[in-house]
Parts: structure tokens; C-alpha cells; sequence
């Protein structure tokens, strides 16, 4: 949870009622606290000296660029990681259609599986999608795909768009003051600004693929992160609804014919697995201790534990729920229909609790239910509400001039809202200075298999998910008959 992103991940269609049936306009819905990530473009571009100043086509993205960044999240800088992508990107300029072209690449802070460019030169990145890719012919697909729609000048053709610029100019304002709307608005707009048509994909696919094989990779990596990409979507998107908006796939179509496409120009270079480098070796050693997953900004989830160093504070879900850490707040959901939504607003004021749940933000309040109590030494007060086919238990806590807010549904009627709210409630609390400092995020780790290990004992070491082995799985792209021997490398994630 964390006020300067956008993400995320799935919300069932209880959580959905929590965002709208409950909650006015009146609401915050964000935690204040003293993170700010930089807005402004790097000083430290990673290809060259600086982007070409004299280039109009730079001057639309060094314009775009630190809205993309903020949207983000900020830039994740490691030098290792950083120096890792500037190996591949070199490598490929080389070949590229324009080698006199410099680039800007950009690593954002994002756990979203994401690639995208910017005209002039400006290449992005994800975090996350690095931590998914198992080779560096596979990050070097992206970004000559990237790097083609630069060369063949895609984005002025996107940036003449009308409807860009109405982005664009919507969210200047909004998104360089950190604003959460903003940064809302430029996500759930898919990121016009960095999207395509389909011919043009289609023209970036053949030019990257051309690129990947003339450089010395594997050529047939595109077909395979593809699939990797898509098969990683299915095991983030088991709900329907899920918001795909700042991932690869949701501007980047993976039809299948389009994988086969990839394939059929890749096979100008040879029969698969006969020549290419895949660049499996240094570039594991090159995202060995990666941030994997929610960045310490925005708290941790670990099990049935939301867990937030900076904020200081702790809470538990019952035993089955999935918890989901979205940028504008923290969800969890359970069987039965049962939603929880957890956020904070600020109350300089330090009005009395009673009267901020009766303060008009909750929509089918019941007054008669409010009521002061103490929740592990901390001021609360809770109260019942009831909209349309759902029944809400609303909790309050108090620290310092920050005001936490846990809201469950459940279908009206149910009698999980009591215990699912008890359960909530009994586990607030500070952390304690030791708890807070021994709190680690999670990273990408690098082992060597040994005689006797497995898939089953090397994912046995996975944090951070309940699903280990199809996560171990899905990250070394392995299938269900894949097998590791002694002296095999792959990566799990552990803290």
C-alpha cells in the first residue's frame, strides 16, 4: 500500500463493493507518510552520455518521461542490474536500423511485467519483468521489439494521435505534483502514450526479431517470452477481473498467431536451439538479489500477515483469505464472498473516532451501532452499516494523527462478518523497532541445484506465495515434466 503507485492485482466482486457501495467522495483513501519517489529524469543516462538534445523526437519523451517514471513508482536503481541492461541494449544497437541512435534505459520500480518506449530514445523496463525473464536473449527480444518502434519513428506516428495528447495534457499537472489521481488516470488509460497499433507491433516484431538474431542472441527468445509472458498472466489473473492495464500483454497482443510469427522469421537464422546465444549464465548472475515483488514503500505481505515497516503496523487475515496490496489500499478476500479493504487517511484535527464514522463517508451507516473500544492499547471505534445486498463491519484505529480503516462485507446476512472483523481487529498493532528492522522484502536468488535436490525441495524454499512450485515453475520456465540436475542454476525468491 503505497501512495505514490499504481497497481495492481485482482479484487474480487466483494472488494469491488467496498470501493464503491461504502465509500463517498469524501473519502482518502491513501496513507500519508514521507516517501516520495523521483519524478525527475535520471542524470545517469545508462547507454550513453546524454539523449540527443538536438533530436525533436527526444523532446517528446524527455516530456513524457518523468509521468512514466512516477506512474511506476520511481526508478530501481542497482548498478549490477543497471550495467546487466546496458549490455543487452548495446549489443543490439549495433544492429539496430539507426546505430547512430542513443538510447535512455530505464528500470522502473514495478513488480508489473512491463516494456515499453518513449521517442528519442527513451527505453523502460520493469523490475518485474526481468525477474521473469531466464536469459538475456529473452530481455533482449523486448527490447529490440522496443527499439524498433523507435527506429521506425511509431511513436511520432502515436504521439500525432489526438487522443495521446488529451492524456498527455490531462495528467501533466496532476501526476508531477504526486498526485494519486493522476498517476490513476495515466495507468487506466493503458498508457497511451506507449501503445501501438497492431501493424506497427507487427512491423517491431520483425525488425526485433531480425535485430535479436544479428546481435547474437537466440532468435527464437521472442517466441518464448511470449509464452512465458502469457503463461504468467494466467497465474496472476485467477480472478476475471483482474487489471491488467500496466502489464506487456495489455498493449503488446500474444495471439498465438502472432507467437508463431516470431517463430516462422526466427527460423531465417537456423532450426531452433542450433545457434544463438541465450546468455542464460551472466544474466542470472546479473539479477541475483533482485526486488521481487511489493517494493518496502509499500508494505510487506507474508502468509496471512500485512506487515508495513515505515508505517509501523501489523495485522492478520483469517486463515484461507488472499491478500492483495494495491497501490490505494490493501484487500484481502475470502470464501463466501467475504471482502476486506484496509486504508488510512489523515485527521490532524484529532477528532474523536465516534464522530469521524459518523462523519457522512459511509454510505447505510447504522448510528445506533457506533461505539468507542481499544483495540491493543490503541483508541478505535467500530459500527455496522448495510447497502443494496451486503452487510459492512466499519473499525477505526487511531495513531498519532493517522486514522486506519478496516471495512468487511459480507453478504447481508452472512455470520462470517463478526468473526472475519474480530480476527482483523485482535491482530492490530505496532510493530515493534526489533519486528520493523528485521523485516526484509523480498528478492530473486540465484542457487545451484545439489545431488538430490528437486523441483519439490527447491520450491520448498519459496517465500512470499502459497503456490510455490507453480511460481518456481512459471520464473525458470519449466514444465510439469522438467526436471533440474546437480549443478543446474535457477532462481527462487526468498527474502
Amino acid at each position: 500500500m503505497d501512495p505514490q503507485s499504481t497497481e495492481r492485482r485482482p479484487g474480487r466482486r466483494a472488494a469491488a463493493v467496498l470501493f464503491g457501495a461504502l465509500l463517498l467522495s469524501g473519502c482518502q483513501s491513501v496513507i500519508e507518510q514521507t516517501y516520495e519517489p523521483s519524478v525527475a529524469p535520471s542524470d545517469n543516462p545508462q547507454i550513453v552520455a546524454e539523449v540527443q538534445k538536438n533530436d525533436p523526437r527526444a523532446q517528446v519523451g524527455a516530456r513524457e518521461h518523468p509521468r512514466i517514471v512516477a506512474s511506476y513508482g520511481g526508478e530501481y536503481k542497482d548498478a549490477k542490474t543497471e550495467r546487466l541492461v546496458a549490455r543487452i541494449a548495446g549489443a543490439l544497437t549495433a544492429v539496430s536500423e539507426n546505430p547512430s541512435q542513443s538510447y535512455r534505459i530505464t528500470i522502473l520500480n514495478s513488480p508489473a511485467i512491463n516494456a515499453f518506449a518513449l521517442p528519442g530514445g527513451y527505453l523502460y523496463v520493469t523490475r518485474g519483468l526481468l525477474a521473469l525473464a531466464n536469459d538475456a536473449s529473452e530481455v533482449a527480444a523486448v527490447l529490440s521489439h522496443e527499439m524498433a518502434h523507435v527506429t521506425a519513428n511509431h511513436g511520432i506516428e502515436r504521439q500525432q494521435r489526438e487522443e495521446a495528447e488529451v492524456i498527455a495534457s490531462r495528467v501533466v499537472t496532476e501526476v508531477l505534483s504526486s498526485d494519486l489521481a493522476g498517476k490513476q488516470a495515466l495507468a487506466r488509460g493503458k498508457l497511451r502514450l506507449a501503445a501501438f497499433s497492431r501493424n506497427q507491433e507487427l512491423q517491431a516484431d520483425v525488425i526485433g526479431v531480425r535485430m535479436l538474431g544479428e546481435a547474437g542472441y537466440d532468435p527464437y527468445a521472442a517466441a518464448r517470452f511470449l509464452d512465458s509472458m502469457a503463461a504468467y498472466s494466467r497465474f496472476s489473473s485467477v480472478d476475471p477481473d483482474a487489471d491488467q492495464s500496466l502489464d506487456f500483454l495489455s498493449s503488446h497482443p500474444s495471439a498465438p498467431q502472432r507467437v508463431d510469427l516470431a517463430r516462422r522469421h526466427a527460423r531465417a537464422f537456423g532450426p531452433e536451439g542450433t545457434n544463438g546465444d541465450r546468455g542464460h549464465e551472466y544474466y542470472l548472475a546479473g539479477i541475483d538479489g533482485l526486488l521481487y515483488g511489493d517494493s518496502p514503500q509499500e508494505g510487506y505481505v507474508r502468509g496471512q500477515t500485512f506487515l508495513h515497516g515505515a508505517l509501523g503496523i501489523r495485522f492478520d487475515v483469517p486463515a484461507g483469505f488472499q491478500i492483495d496490496n494495491k497501490a490505494e489500499a490493501v484487500l484481502a478476500t475470502g470464501p463466501g464472498e467475504i471482502a476486506v479493504r484496509f486504508d488510512g487517511v489523515a485527521d490532524k484535527q484529532r477528532r474523536s473516532l465516534t464522530d469521524y464514522i459518523a462523519s457522512g463517508w459511509v454510505t447505510g451507516l447504522k448510528p445506533d451501532t457506533i461505539r468507542a473500544i481499544t483495540i491493543n492499547g490503541l483508541p478505535a471505534a467500530t459500527a455496522r452499516a448495510s447497502a443494496e445486498q451486503w452487510d459492512f463491519d466499519v473499525t477505526v484505529i487511531r495513531i498519532d494523527t493517522q486514522i486506519y480503516r478496516f471495512l468487511t462485507a459480507v453478504p447481508k446476512g452472512a455470520s462470517s462478518l463478526e468473526p472475519t472483523a474480530n480476527v482483523l481487529k485482535a491482530s492490530f498493532r505496532r510493530m515493534t523497532a526489533q519486528e520493523a528492522a528485521a523485516l526484509k522484502p523480498l528478492r530473486v536468488r540465484v542457487v545451484t541445484a545439489r545431488p538430490g535436490d528437486s523441483l519439490a525441495t527447491l520450491s520448498a524454499r519459496m517465500m512470499g506465495t502459497d503456490r510455490k512450485l507453480d511460481l518456481f515453475r512459471l520464473i525458470n520456465a519449466m514444465q510439469v515434466t522438467s526436471a533440474v540436475r546437480p549443478g543446474d542454476k535457477v532462481k527462487i525468491i526468498s527474502e
